[in-house]
């Protein structure tokens, strides 16, 4: 529905509580002290320009957390 984009799912993965991770090669990247191009946190410019537009981000969530979702209600 258009509703809803991933963006750099290879290194902004998604994690549940019980441990299922997507993709399962980005285990490095839950760490969030990373501070590498392509990874979102909070406060960055794409997160802050997603969510201040309506846009809600999965990185905030606790379960699933979604680095690589935004979508919209």
């Amino acid at each position: 529905y258009g509703r809803a984009i991933d963006i750099n799912p290879l290194i902004t993965p998604y994690i549940d509580s019980t441990g299922d991770l997507q993709p399962t090669t980005a285990a490095r990247y839950l760490d969030r002290g990373r501070d590498e191009l392509g990874l979102l946190h909070d406060g960055d410019a794409a997160v802050q320009v997603f969510t201040s537009r309506g846009w809600r981000w999965g990185g905030y969530w606790s379960n699933p957390i979604d680095y690589q979702h935004f979508e919209r209600p």
